[in-house]
């Protein structure tokens, strides 16, 4: 049994997998591991050409995920499917240092510590060639995370660390498993204090692909803070399409003063003019980010959006019915209008869900393939 198993999460990775194997060969030739590649179905072949490198070295397991997407999530997945003591998770991208494994995996077991990180930011660290605007934006993403982490931690915005098993499968039923900072993941879902290490390292240059960083990695950053906060007695996903929804209300507030004010139509005509707009453009951004890991795309937009609407008539009818109510009862109609909106918004939610992005079937689909795909997706030789 390796003593060490390095897991790490590729997508079109394929330039740099080799690189990276020679690497850790070089680095840990004198400890017993193992690497577990966790391949998000890339388009270049990352996981058939690790296929064949696991040919040659027993050491070298693939785990190709069909359907599925996510750092954190891959991450997940590859530690589960590890038997090792220790566990470490490196990009493969070639910018985590791997010289200092060793030392890490050192420090972990004389310590006894959960967690070992390698930091950016402690004597020996750096951000390496970073842009002053990368560094402001990862110095904001550690202030952030003071706020869910419990243990103090000078760059928990890392990807690269070594934890131990024990601690992992303390933690990992409460794991978010969103976005791509599993580390701050992991560290704020223990309910006791964390005995954690730091390794400084100089974040390399990256030699190919693309970088991983743009608006939705800032989003899911946020919605794993989020889910953190909240400690599972909201749901994220509805919180995000509650903000879509604000959004909304004041765009639904805007047409209907204008068409009132200007184009002088009764408040009935107005707000379900407004509605109508309003749930176009909903579902539009609902589809980039609220469920943006179920994207309808294509054609499928266009049944969505249908969809959508359909779902969305009863929330409409609901959110007239009420508005119109308490209008006549003499309310104003901006807070009227307002009312009527949060009360259909809880209905558009569930109904978007269920059957305009089909959360839980398409899961359901995800689970059936990964199990067809089950006999196909670890590949190593025997022992």
């Amino acid at each position: 049994m390796p003593e060490l198993s390095v897991v790490v999460p590729t997508l079109n990775e394929q330039p740099n997998l080799l690189l990276l194997i020679d690497d850790l060969r070089t680095t840990l030739q004198s400890i017993d591991f193992e690497i577990i590649v966790v391949d998000d179905d890339s388009q270049d072949g990352t996981a058939a050409y690790a296929r064949e490198l696991a040919q040659e070295d027993a050491r070298i397991r693939v785990l190709q995920r069909i359907g599925r997407r996510g750092l954190a999530s891959a991450v997940i997945e590859g530690m589960l499917a590890s038997s090792a003591p220790f566990m470490a998770v490196m990009d493969g991208d070639r910018q985590h240092d791997h010289t200092i494994l060793p030392a890490m995996l050192s420090k972990i077991k004389s310590s006894s510590l959960d967690i070992v990180v390698g930091s950016r930011a402690v004597d020996g660290g750096s951000m390496g060639e970073f842009s002053s605007e990368r560094v402001a934006l990862s110095s904001l993403g550690r202030k952030l995370s003071r706020a869910v982490c419990r243990v103090d931690v000078s760059d928990p915005m890392s990807g690269f660390f070594l934890l131990s098993r024990k601690y992992f499968e303390e933690v990992m039923y409460s794991l978010s498993g969103t976005g791509f900072k599993i580390l701050l993941d992991l560290l704020s879902s223990s309910e006791r204090p964390v005995r954690v290490a730091e390794v400084g390292y100089t974040f390399g240059v990256r030699r190919a692909g693309e970088s991983k960083l743009d608006i939705v990695v800032g989003l899911e950053y946020m919605e794993l803070l989020l889910d953190k906060l909240l400690r599972g007695w909201l749901p994220v996903r509805y919180v995000i399409f509650g903000c879509v929804g604000a959004l909304g209300a004041l765009i639904n507030a805007a047409i209907s003063y204008v068409l009132m004010r200007w184009a002088k139509t009764s408040f009935d005509w107005a707000q379900m003019t407004a509605g109508v707009a309003v749930i176009g453009l909903n579902f539009l951004l609902n589809n980039r980010f609220t469920f943006r890991a179920f994207r309808l795309r294509g054609w499928q937009m266009a049944g969505g959006m249908a969809s959508f609407y359909a779902a969305c008539s009863i929330g409409l009818f609901t959110n007239l019915t009420i508005a119109m109510a308490l209008v006549r009862s003499g309310l104003p109609w901006y807070s009227a209008g307002l009312i009527g909106v949060i009360a259909g918004s809880v209905w558009n939610y569930w109904m978007g869900s269920l059957f305009v992005w089909k959360v839980a079937q398409r899961r359901l689909n995800e689970r059936i393939l990964a199990h067809r795909a089950q006999p196909a997706r670890f590949e190593s030789q025997p022992r």
